[in-house]
C-alpha cells in the first residue's frame, strides 16, 4: 500500500527514535543514523540543531510533509488565537489521512496517504481524495463499501501496536470514524516525544 518502506524507516534511522512505534523499526536494533558515518561519535547539539529536530520530527511523523507545506500549516497556526504549538498540533491531526491512521484503517501514516489519494474514503458521505483535506468536529470519514474489503484494511484494524485515541470514535465493523474534536499536544499518542515549542522557536528565528 506504500511505497515509502526504506524512506519512512531512514527518517527513524536519521532521529535516532522509531517515531511510529513500529515493532520493525531498525532503530530497535540500530540506534545509530544511517550512512557510512551514521555510527560516528555525535558531538553536543546547538539550540539550532535541537529545534531544526524537532521540527524535522514532527514534519517526518505525518508522512514527511514537504517544508513548504509544513510552514503553510504552521503560518495557520501561529494566526489562530492561543498556543501556537497546540494549534499545530490540532491541524496536523485535523489532516484526512492522519484521521484515516489513527482511526486504524492503515498500518502507517504513509499508507493513509495513498488510501486517501486512490479514492477509498469518504468524508459525510463525499468522496475525497485529498490527503491535506481538513476535517471539522462532527466530520464522518468511512471507507468506501467496495474497498472494506481490501486485505490492508482488515490487517490495520488488528494491529495491537497502537490504539485509536479519544478524540476519534472508530467502529471497524463499519469502517466509519467520527472526527470528535481537534486534540492537543497531551491527546496524541505520539510514541516519542514530540517538542512543538520548539519549532515555534525554529520559525520565530528563521
Amino acid at each position: 500500500m506504500t511505497k515509502r518502506t526504506s524512506a519512512k524507516y531512514k527518517i527513524d534511522r536519521r532521529m535516532g527514535e522509531n517515531i511510529w512505534g513500529r515493532p520493525k523499526s531498525p532503530v530497535n536494533r540500530r540506534d545509530y543514523g544511517p550512512g557510512q558515518h551514521g555510527q560516528r561519535r555525535k558531538g553536543k547539539i546547538s539550540d539550532f540543531g535541537t529545534q531544526l529536530r524537532a521540527k524535522q520530527k514532527l514534519k517526518g511523523y505525518y508522512g514527511d510533509l514537504t517544508e513548504k507545506q509544513f510552514r503553510r500549516i504552521y503560518g495557520e497556526a501561529e494566526r489562530i488565537k492561543g498556543d501556537t504549538g497546540e494549534n499545530l498540533i490540532g491541524l496536523l491531526e485535523r489532516r484526512l489521512d492522519a484521521v484515516v491512521y489513527r482511526a486504524k484503517f492503515v498500518a502507517t501514516v504513509f499508507a493513509a496517504r495513498q488510501f486517501v489519494n486512490h479514492g477509498h474514503v469518504t468524508v459525510n458521505g463525499q468522496r475525497v481524495n485529498i490527503a491535506s483535506y481538513r476535517v471539522k468536529e462532527g466530520d464522518v470519514i468511512e471507507v468506501r463499501e467496495k474497498s472494506k474489503q481490501l486485505a490492508v484494511l482488515l490487517e490495520a484494524t488488528q494491529l495491537n501496536e497502537r490504539d485509536v485515541p479519544d478524540y476519534i470514535d472508530a467502529d471497524h465493523n463499519k469502517m466509519t470514524a467520527t472526527f470528535v474534536r481537534a486534540p492537543g499536544l497531551s491527546d496524541v499518542p505520539y510514541p516519542v516525544v514530540m517538542e512543538p515549542n520548539l519549532v515555534v522557536e525554529f520559525y520565530a528565528k528563521n
